[in-house]
């Protein structure tokens, strides 16, 4: 694929990357399982990275109180996510292909819904989510990007990348998850959904 069969977003891209870079960025095919505020974020900076290839899953809606930190805005309140930030995620690129599906992840369908995907982002809320999501892909020599501990505000610092194996990686200060006292704000989640699109980026170049 040569630069005259970039549209002009991708075009913009070549200033950053050369050609050869951003055609191995665009031969990735990215699972995002989860998309609120970690999902939705991360989304977003893969896709400003170039990448162009998704499949992502939740079950929920958006809601008032997930605009304080997800990619998400007003007028799409009462929207399925995916369909929201498939939207979104096309007016950055609209040439992205996104396979955008309203569906709860469990273990039975797990393993289908990213066997497509040469990397997992792991975005969901509920640590037992989590702990499936990993066990899964344990063996499966996909890149599996997970994160947690993020909420709370003043702590952006703690977040940190940590290399469990060269095919997983664990992002977060492991301590401040969401709930009781803690709540999650746009800074700490953002911090954390960068780092996870950072580790990709550099995964897929550095490969």
């Amino acid at each position: 694929m040569n630069n005259f069969e970039k549209n002009d977003f991708e075009k913009g891209l070549l200033k950053y990357f050369t050609i050869n870079q951003l055609n191995k960025i665009q031969s990735q095919i990215i699972g995002i399982a989860g998309a609120g505020g970690l999902g939705s974020n991360c989304a977003f900076n893969l896709v400003r990275s170039g990448f162009n290839k998704f499949y992502i899953y939740d079950f929920d809606k958006v809601d008032y109180s997930n605009l304080n930190r997800q990619f998400y805005f007003l007028e799409q309140v009462g929207l399925p996510k995916v369909e929201a930030l498939a939207v979104n995620l096309k007016k950055i690129n609209p040439d992205i292909a996104v396979f955008a599906q309203e569906i709860e992840i469990n273990e039975d369908n797990i393993l289908g819904l990213f066997e497509k995907c040469s990397i997992v982002v792991e975005a969901f809320d509920k640590a037992e989510s989590k702990k499936m999501l990993a066990e899964s892909f344990y063996d499966s020599q996909k890149l599996i990007v997970s994160a947690s501990g993020l909420a709370g505000y003043g702590n952006a610092d703690d977040v940190i990348t940590r290399k469990i194996r060269d095919d997983f990686y664990l992002i977060g200060d492991m301590k401040s998850e969401a709930g009781g006292d803690l709540s999650p704000y746009s800074p700490g989640v953002n911090v954390a959904a960068a780092k996870q699109a950072d580790v990709i980026l550099k995964f897929v170049l550095d490969d």
